[in-house]
């Protein structure tokens, strides 16, 4: 009974360090808890009861079940921005990544002054998104914005391009295209592990530069244009500031800059119409999940590991 009792002391007197470290460990991450119930979870429920209400901001909402789904049926503005959305990803994403791989595999040859060039490359990234920049590129494509000076130098007639339904939104695609940077820093680090070897071997064979990128960068980088592509469709789903500023919050002309999450906003708090902008947020929710687990089913096809 003594040994017992001496095991079960030594047990106790061991157990209370680690319940002290455990304490502490859920003292730091105590905010980060607060932060993930009031700030995410929280409105994340919330949001999902409005998705089954009639709720107009100044009233309470009343239950109404899945009628803000069936309206969206009719509703031809939400398909119109479903379709300019679509557009929007489905255009902007490769393009974007394309020339983001391009230019990394331009500084991995180890250019002078690389660092500085990383740089320049990587800033429209950290501005891409924001209101200044959006300005600015409605002053670019305006009708007296700088691609009609450029062009009217060659004889070329210009025009209002943001005003111009058939050329609106690409202007927008055009944006998005230019913010290759946050990808292009993630290529450029995927292409320095690459073993130089390989390349070497390569030459050896006789493979020339172009049959050494299809069949030893390209197998060796698919991880990384597998992130790099679920991060940028998600990204471009939420577009929403450059839609906004550019066509001055109405998605014009003729809804061709009508992006779903400024459509939302115009239902939401434009019409006070909260508890259909909370079914909108859902949809949009399963639209990029679906997106990102299509991505990941197909990846078994076409990204490739070391193991």
């Amino acid at each position: 009974m003594s040994a017992i009792s001496e095991l079960s002391t030594l047990s106790k007197t061991r157990a209370e360090p680690a319940q002290r470290e455990n304490l502490a460990a859920y003292l730091f991450l105590a905010p980060w808890l607060v932060g993930l119930v009031l700030i995410t979870v929280g409105p994340m429920l919330a949001s999902l009861y409005l998705a089954f209400t009639d709720y107009n901001l100044l009233e309470a909402p009343t239950w109404i079940g899945v009628e803000n789904f069936t309206r969206m049926f009719a509703d031809e503005r939400l398909h119109n921005s479903l379709r300019v959305t679509f557009i929007y990803v489905l255009v902007s994403v490769p393009l974007q990544l394309a020339l983001a791989l391009l230019l990394a595999v331009v500084l991995d040859r180890g250019l002078r002054g690389m660092a500085f060039y990383r740089s320049v490359f990587y800033l429209p990234s950290l501005l891409g998104s924001s209101v200044a920049i959006a300005i600015l590129w409605r002053q670019v494509f305006g009708g007296e914005g700088l691609i009609n000076h450029v062009l009217g130098w060659f004889g070329v007639a210009g025009r209002s391009w943001i005003a111009d339904p058939e050329s609106a939104l690409w202007t927008l695609v055009t944006l998005n295209v230019w913010t290759f940077g946050a990808p292009m820093v993630i290529f450029l680090a995927g292409l320095r592990q690459i073993p130089r070897m390989y390349y070497e071997a390569a030459a050896v064979d006789g493979a020339g530069p172009l049959r050494r990128f299809a069949n030893i960068t390209m197998p060796l980088l698919t991880p990384i244009i597998f992130f790099n592509l679920v991060l940028q469709i998600i990204h471009a789903f939420q577009a929403f500031t450059q839609a906004f500023v550019v066509s001055g919050g109405t998605g014009g002309p003729s809804d061709s800059t009508m992006f779903y999450t400024l459509y939302l906003y115009e239902r939401g708090f434009g019409k006070f119409d909260m508890g259909y902008a909370s079914a909108m947020a859902w949809v949009l929710l399963v639209i990029i999940a679906v997106f990102t687990a299509g991505n990941f089913v197909a990846s078994k096809y076409w990204v490739h590991y070391d193991d």
